[in-house]
C-alpha cells in the first residue's frame, strides 16, 4: 500500500508548521510550532524524559492547543529554524501525523523541509525518527528555498521554469538569503541574521509597554503579534512617516480593539508609529538593539 497514497508534506519552522499532502494546492493546517507539555517535567533533561515513558508522555498539547492550555510548560521544539529538542519533536511531528492529518505513517511517504545550512547530524536525527518511530516507506528531506523556488513553477510557463534564483527567507526566528543554481543551493554564499518575525513581535511589544497603552500583562506579546500581522508595513522614509503621523494622526493612527482573556472585557489601543518602527529594524537593527 505504501507509495499509492500522496506523500505528506510537513514544512516545520520556528513560528509556524504547514501540515498536508502533495498535490493539494495548500496545506491542509498551519499551526503554531508550539508543543505544551506539564510544568513538572524537565524540559531540559532529555534523558529523564526518555526513562519515564507513560501517561505524562501522552499528556500533551501541539500547535493553537498547546497555546491555550492552562497549567501547562508551552516550549518551542524548534529555535532559529534548527530543532533543539528531539524529544518534543518527535511528539509534535505524532500529533502532526495521527491527529491533524490522520494518516497511518506506514502508508505515505514524506517530504520534510530542512533550513539551509542544516547540520548533517540533525538530518540523521530526523531520519531515525522517521523510520524507527514512524516506520515510514520512504522519505526526503528538501532545503525550504529550493522548494520555494519550484513552488514558483506554478505562476510560470514552461519554457520560464527553472531552480535557479535567488530567495529570501524570512520566517519566524532566522532570516537567509539563498542562492540556488539548477536546484544546488550555494553553501559559501548562504548570508543569514538573526532578526526575524519574532524579533519585530518583541520590538512591538517593548514599543506598546513603554507607552503604557493598557493592555493586559498577559496578553501584550499576543497583541504585539496581531498589531504586526494586521497594521505593520515597511516605509520607504522613515523621516517623512514621522511627519505624516505627526500632521495628521487621524489619517495614520489605527485602533486595534481585543477582548480581555480573564474579565472578558474589551480593551483598545492605539497603533501609531508602531506601525512602521516595528518591520524598520529589519532595516535598522540597532532600533531593537543597540548593542
Amino acid at each position: 500500500m505504501a507509495g499509492r497514497l500522496p506523500a505528506i508534506v510537513i514544512d516545520n519552522g520556528t513560528g509556524y508548521t504547514k501540515l498536508g499532502f502533495a498535490g493539494n494546492k495548500e496545506p491542509q493546517f498551519i499551526i503554531p510550532s508550539a508543543i505544551a507539555i506539564r510544568e513538572s517535567a524537565k524540559i531540559g533533561d532529555q534523558a529523564t524524559r526518555r526513562l519515564a515513558k507513560g501517561i505524562d508522555d501522552l499528556d500533551f498539547f501541539i500547535g493553537d492547543e498547546a497555546l491555550d492550555a492552562a497549567g501547562y510548560a508551552v516550549k518551542y521544539p524548534i529555535r532559529h529554524g534548527i530543532v533543539e529538542d528531539w524529544d518534543l519533536m518527535e511528539r509534535f511531528w505524532e500529533q502532526s501525523i495521527f491527529k491533524y492529518l490522520r494518516a497511518e505513517p506506514e502508508d505515505h511517504y514524506f517530504l520534510l523541509t530542512e533550513p539551509p545550512l542544516n547540520t548533517p547530524e540533525n538530518r540523521e536525527y530526523t531520519a531515525e525518527i522517521m523510520f524507527e518511530s514512524f516506520n515510514v516507506p520512504g522519505l526526503y528531506i528538501a532545503v525550504q528555498a529550493v522548494l520555494a523556488l519550484a513552488a514558483s513553477w506554478t505562476s510560470r510557463q514552461m519554457g520560464e521554469r527553472t531552480l535557479t534564483g535567488l530567495v529570501i527567507d524570512s520566517g519566524d526566528g532566522v532570516t537567509h538569503c539563498i542562492p540556488v543554481a539548477e536546484g544546488y543551493v550555494i553553501g559559501s554564499c548562504i548570508k543569514h541574521i538573526p532578526i526575524a518575525g519574532r524579533n519585530v513581535t518583541y520590538f512591538i511589544q517593548n514599543l506598546l509597554r513603554e507607552r503604557e497603552v493598557g493592555i493586559p500583562p498577559e496578553q501584550s506579546l499576543e497583541t504585539a503579534k496581531a498589531i504586526k500581522e494586521k497594521l505593520c508595513y515597511i516605509c520607504p522614509d522613515i523621516a517623512k512617516e514621522f511627519s505624516r503621523y505627526d500632521q495628521e494622526p487621524s489619517k495614520w493612527i489605527k485602533k486595534y480593539e481585543g477582548i480581555n482573556a480573564i474579565t472578558k472585557q474589551k480593551f483598545s489601543v492605539d497603533v501609531g508609529y508602531e506601525r512602521f518602527l516595528g518591520p524598520e529594524i529589519f532595516f535598522h537593527p540597532e532600533f531593537s538593539n543597540p548593542d
